[in-house]
């Protein structure tokens, strides 16, 4: 980004973003959810690839979880990152690029969590 952290600056800022939807319900004390950022999200992706699809806009990049090879050395089928999206769809699969140590750590805690959400998921659409 440009910007620079100290470590105890990472580690809150991480925090917070893992936790902002806990966030949200308690300054809602409790009457609400954060279903509105998950509806944003989703609300700018579908511009987004509207714009590519239909649109023929060239070079736009959201960040996507989507079935990829970034991680497939790790036994993980999908995962997040920044994609190109064009006519056709997805053009590109960016790779996560330049990571610090704190980064790698929480990729590899992340890993085996994920292998198994996918397995379930998986799971779950083969028995639909």
């Amino acid at each position: 980004s440009g910007h620079s952290f100290t470590e105890e600056e990472v580690k809150a800022l991480t925090h917070r973003i893992q936790f902002g939807g806990d966030e949200v319900v308690k300054a809602k004390n409790g009457t609400g959810s954060a279903t509105l950022s998950m509806a944003f999200a989703g609300a700018r992706f579908t511009n987004s690839l509207l714009e590519a699809t239909v649109g023929g806009k060239k070079g736009v990049v959201e960040p996507t979880f989507v079935q990829s090879d970034v991680f497939a050395k790790e036994g993980v089928e999908f995962f997040a990152t920044n994609v190109e999206l064009g006519t056709q769809g997805v053009e590109k699969i960016h790779p996560v690029g330049k990571i610090n140590q704190y980064e790698q750590g929480l990729i590899d805690a992340a890993i085996p969590e994920l292998k198994g959400n996918i397995t379930k998921g998986k799971a779950f659409i083969n028995k639909a």
